[in-house]
């Protein structure tokens, strides 16, 4: 079988594209050779999160592979057939395990038995879902489609230390369908977490209060919770879903040192008033996320998103280099769009 050739330099060149590619080998079954990888990156190559994530797909499929060292620009991907089982991967450092995760999570659906994963590294970083986006959001979405899995947070790792543990469930795909994401219907809830490790009580409490008095008045709140949870190092975070009838979307922020908690309540609340006061349906990191899992699907899906990131064209641009589905994005860079997904 001839090899995909990607150029890791292509749109937002960075570690997505390394991501997708794997992920799109397992499913296809097609070798590919990757150059350029995170070329737009201030270090370019493989760092660890994308050496976890390129273990990850080698170990379940017993690939052949090139290439994988840190600082790596040219990997070869040949998959083999993809082995349920019980696996644990070890990041080593605050490297994302939502992305690494969500690399393998397709192509262990589409395995004959349940799969149960365990990986050990960053659950609330930047420049990553965390945790809890992926549970309420994009977990939530792919069992619309039809995917099934279970999220279980065992410990929170932060930056620079990392140290958090995710344990996945992930069941064999049943029957998968299109998505039609285009009206939200009437508001039910905005939902959210306050969440810190190691650190006083008195951070997560005073995200929550900055949050339930700025946005109480003009949106129906329901659970904020406020807790403390174990992990590994400090930090904290800030994550709420807002909730519709027919949809929803999702708004995260990290403390950090020297930032103040109202200030990580106070980006979540600019988030979730531009959604509001914008047209479309889904928070705008869904969309790109979504798309390789409705490339096989039967039938039409349409998104109207907030926004039309460079990470969605990109992701679309990889995509159709593995598979032959038309990707059709119709709105400006920066500016909200329809998505559609056709057979």
């Amino acid at each position: 079988m001839n090899k995909i050739v990607v150029d890791g330099s292509i749109g937002e060149g960075g570690g997505q594209i390394f991501r997708t590619s794997l992920t799109l080998s397992l499913l296809t079954g097609k070798p590919f050779q990757i150059h350029n990888i995170r070329a737009n990156r201030s270090s370019p190559g493989l760092r660890q999160q994308h050496l976890t994530a390129l273990k990850a797909a080698g170990e379940i499929s017993d690939a052949q592979v090139e290439g994988g060292f840190p600082g790596s620009q040219e990997v070869f991907f040949n998959p083999g057939e993809i082995k349920p089982g019980k696996y644990r991967f070890n990041i080593s450092t605050a490297g994302s395990t939502s992305l690494v995760f969500q690399t393998i999570f397709i192509p262990l659906s589409a395995a004959s038995k349940d799969s149960r994963v365990t990986i050990s590294g960053g659950t609330h970083v930047l420049w990553s879902p965390p945790f809890h986006y992926l549970e309420w959001q994009w977990l939530s979405w792919m069992k619309r489609i039809g995917y099934q899995g279970k999220l279980t947070l065992n410990l929170c790792g932060y930056y620079p230390r990392g140290g958090g543990e995710v344990s996945c469930l992930i069941k064999p795909g049943g029957s998968i369908k299109p998505i039609q994401i285009t009206e939200r219907g009437n508001l039910i809830q905005i939902r959210g977490i306050s969440g810190a490790t190691n650190l006083p009580r008195d951070i997560p409490n005073r995200q929550r209060m900055r949050f339930v008095s700025r946005m109480g008045s003009k949106y129906p709140l329901n659970d904020i919770r406020s807790v403390i949870l174990p992990g590994n190092g400090k930090g904290s975070f800030l994550t709420v879903q807002v909730e519709f009838e027919k949809t929803s979307a999702c708004f995260s922020s990290l403390g950090q040192k020297k930032k103040r908690s109202e200030e990580v309540a106070d980006e979540v609340v600019s988030l979730v008033d531009q959604f509001m006061n914008n047209p479309g349906c889904v928070d705008s990191h869904l969309p790109d996320q979504l798309l390789i899992p409705l490339c096989f699907v039967d039938g039409l899906s349409v998104i109207h998103t907030t926004k039309i990131t460079r990470h969605l064209l990109t992701n679309a641009e990889v995509i159709q280099l593995f598979i032959p589905k038309r990707i059709a994005i119709d709105g400006d860079l920066g500016k909200p769009g329809i998505v559609r997904v056709n057979p």
